[in-house]
Order: structure tokens, then C-alpha cells, then sequence
């Protein structure tokens, strides 16, 4: 099972962004490959907390794990791109942080600057939003979609910076009443590339980079809910010279169905039934996510009864199972009486099987909707 991201930084739920991100420093400094080289189990540490801090510092992330945990993420890229963050991604995403614990704000390794190693940035996101119906969410869907993205031209020629040779940084000293502090920033000439255009086609642009129609093909898992970002690594535009690509973001956007409504995991079904139907009892079949189903009603039921059909809702993202589908009993009272109907039911009125003895057994509305949602 996955660590709690709380736990892994060691803090609380109450812990403030200037909290979690010094929490965050301090655990990745400990677990920097730099500190320990050809460390497995160390590195993973370095990756989990990276992904933890990932989730904690963005407030809507944040608010997604704090209500459904590792299940609003699970899945077709989850918080990072399938799993663990790559080394890549982490120093180019939150190598500001380190501040100057490694050499001026560099990594060793070929993630950084001032060790010798190249500097690598990563190209742009792009975004997306896919429409699923409610039987896509629910058994999980493949969806190939056409995305405009920049890569590198065919041809395209970098050459090493010369105003940060190669290191995507400069060093600027300056001097204060402690003393001569030194800052690394990005290299305004190469924007942190460490490379610049010796050549390039014609049909490119300042960067060395043309717009291309991919088809990306983006597996999404049963259970995701509406609103959910997922991400594919990788499928956002390129980055000039050596870099990486960007992800592909891609939002869940879940339509509305036209029978079933969804509750989390359940799903509810509002099922008309006429005066003889409940009388007499009736077998009827009522829409489900995969299908029809065919329930029994039992002679005598009453209007507002609840059915619960168990699993018939939609999967867990942690495959944990599957909710329940709620189908909601509402006898059907006619609008309009013909001269026989008025006198049967004239001749009922004073009729004691036809006048209401609700038992003990037969629960409130409040209480059903109490039930309903335990």
C-alpha cells in the first residue's frame, strides 16, 4: 500500500506551504543521490518525497488527496507520469529549493549546474479535456486524441551557450553588509537550456521548433471522477537541445446520464411504477451502468422504498470494489380518473385495507436518506 504523502514528509495536514516546503527540503537533502551515490533505496526515498511534495504543494492537489487519498490520482500518469518522478523531472521542477546545499544551487550527475553537468529543462504542458460517459468511467477506456505539439525541426543545430557555457545558470556576486553572497539564476541568453541555434530550417521558429498533429493514445482507468487531471509524460512540446518534453495534462470531464446519477461511488435510479404494479407487485427493468438489470418488486410496496443492488455502481479507483446502485421506488399517481376509475376509488376511500398503517418497520423519509448515505 502507498505511504501516506503526510507521513513521508513528516508532517500534519495542518502543516502550512512554508511548513511543507521546508519539510520537503530537508527530507530530499537527506535522501539527495549527491549524499548518497549508488544508494537504491535512498533514491526511491528521494523520489517519494518529491512526488509527496508534488501533491502538497498545490493547493487543489492537496485538496483532491486530503478527500479521496491516493485514489484521486491513481491511474493513466497519476501525480507524475505512472508511478515514481523521474530524476529529470524533479530537478527541473523544484531544483529552486535546494538553494545553494549543492554547490551554488547545482547538481551533480547531469542534472545541474556547477558540478560539470549539463542543465536540462523541460518543454511546456499542454492541456487537454476528455469527455467520457458514465459507462466510460465505469469500466475504465482507452481515447486516442490529436494534439498539436512543438518538437524539434528535422535538421536543427544547438550549440553550447557561451554566456553560461553550457550550464543553463549564471552566477552573479553581489555585495552586502553580511558580505559577498553568490545567486545562481537562469541564463537569460539560452533561458536555461545551456544551448543556443546554430542552424536551423526555415519553417522553424527562434527555438528550432515546429508545430506537429500527434495522436497520443491515453489509457484512463475505471472510477476517475470529474475534474480529474491526469497526466502523460512526455506528450507536452519538446524543450530545445537536450531537454526534456513536457507532460500532457489531461482533464476529466464526466457527462450526465440520462437516468443514472452519480454519488461518489453510487449511483441512484429513480423507477415510476403504476397504483396495480404496486399493489400487485411487478418484475421490471430498470437501467444500470453495464446494462439492464431485472428486479422484483414484492406485492404491496410502498412509494419512497429504496432498493440497494450491491456492486452495481461504479469501481473503486484502488480497486477496492465497486459502490452500490440506489434505485429509488416512486409510485406513480394518475393525473386524470375516468367515470369507472372516480368510483373504484370513491368506493376505497372508506375502505380500511386502502387507508395508511404504516408500521414500525416502515422507516421516515429522513431516516432512508439517514441510511442511504451510512
Amino acid at each position: 500500500m502507498k505511504k501516506d504523502f503526510y507521513e513521508i514528509l513528516g508532517i500534519t495536514k495542518s502543516a502550512t506551504p512554508e511548513e511543507i516546503k521546508k519539510a520537503y527540503r530537508k527530507k530530499a537533502i537527506e535522501f539527495h543521490p549527491d549524499k548518497n551515490p549508488g544508494n537504491a533505496e535512498a533514491e526511491e526515498n528521494f523520489k517519494s518525497c518529491a512526488e509527496a511534495y508534488e501533491v502538497l504543494s498545490d493547493p487543489n492537489k492537496k485538496a483532491k488527496y486530503d478527500q479521496y487519498g491516493h485514489q484521486a490520482f491513481d491511474g493513466a500518469g497519476g501525480y507524475g507520469g505512472g508511478g515514481h518522478m523521474n530524476m529529470d523531472d524533479i530537478f527541473s521542477q523544484f531544483g529552486d529549493i535546494f538553494g545553494s546545499a549543492f554547490g551554488g544551487g547545482g547538481f551533480s550527475g547531469g542534472f545541474g549546474g556547477n558540478s560539470g553537468g549539463q542543465r536540462r529543462v523541460k518543454g511546456s504542458n499542454l492541456r487537454i479535456k476528455v469527455k467520457l460517459t458514465l459507462e466510460e468511467v465505469a469500466n475504465g477506456v482507452e481515447k486516442k486524441v490529436k494534439v498539436k505539439r512543438k518538437i524539434q525541426a528535422p535538421g536543427v543545430k544547438y550549440k553550447t551557450c557561451s554566456a553560461c557555457n553550457g550550464q543553463g545558470q549564471v552566477l552573479r556576486v553581489t555585495n552586502t553588509i553580511l558580505g559577498r553572497m553568490q545567486t545562481a539564476t537562469t541564463c537569460p541568453t539560452c533561458g536555461g537550456a545551456g544551448q543556443t541555434i546554430e542552424s536551423k530550417p526555415t519553417n522553424a521558429d527562434a527555438h528550432g521548433m515546429i508545430l506537429e498533429d500527434e495522436t497520443v493514445s491515453i489509457k484512463i482507468p475505471a472510477g476517475v471522477v470529474d475534474g480529474m487531471q491526469l497526466k502523460v509524460s512526455g506528450k507536452g512540446n519538446d524543450a530545445p537541445g537536450n531537454g526534456i518534453a513536457g507532460d500532457l495534462i489531461v482533464a476529466i470531464e464526466e457527462l450526465e446520464h440520462e437516468f443514472l446519477k452519480r454519488e461518489g461511488e453510487n449511483l441512484h435510479y429513480d423507477l415510476y411504477i403504476s397504483y396495480p404494479e404496486a399493489a400487485l407487485g411487478v418484475s421490471k427493468e430498470i437501467e444500470a451502468v453495464n446494462g439492464k438489470v431485472r428486479i422484483k418488486l414484492e406485492e404491496g410496496i410502498q412509494s419512497g422504498k429504496i432498493l440497494r443492488l450491491k456492486g452495481k455502481g461504479i469501481p473503486s479507483l484502488n480497486s477496492y470494489g465497486s459502490g452500490d446502485l440506489l434505485v429509488h421506488v416512486n409510485v406513480w399517481t394518475p393525473k386524470t380518473l375516468n367515470k369507472e376509475q372516480r368510483q373504484f376509488f370513491e368506493k376505497s376511500l372508506a375502505d380500511d385495507n386502502f387507508i395508511p398503517h404504516p408500521e414500525k418497520s416502515d422507516k421516515s423519509f429522513f431516516e432512508k436518506v439517514k441510511d442511504m448515505f451510512s
